[in-house]
């Protein structure tokens, strides 16, 4: 399934994604942010399970923000699975 969220307080106004049956991630993409980060981001959690990703990602912080990009998608992926 499909999925796109719109994170808060970070510069990505985007993230695109899907996820399959067993809850694997799949073709991550991000409008806007660090270009070459999150392109390396969307790499390496491909084919990674939502909830692995979700306590990986969950609480990093960008600078002096209190999210990040990735911090962010794992609130997307924590609101897909239901875990919201």
């Amino acid at each position: 399934m499909h999925y796109d969220y719109r994170p808060q307080g970070v510069c990505a106004r985007m993230i695109h994604y899907d996820l399959d049956e067993e809850k694997r991630v799949h073709n991550v993409s991000f409008d806007g942010g660090c270009d070459g980060n999150l392109k390396a981001i969307s790499k390496l959690v491909e084919g990674q399970k939502a909830e692995e990703l979700i306590r990986i990602l969950e609480g990093n912080r960008c600078g002096f923000k209190p999210t990040s990009c990735a911090d962010q998608f794992s609130k997307g992926l924590r609101q897909a699975i239901g875990e919201a």
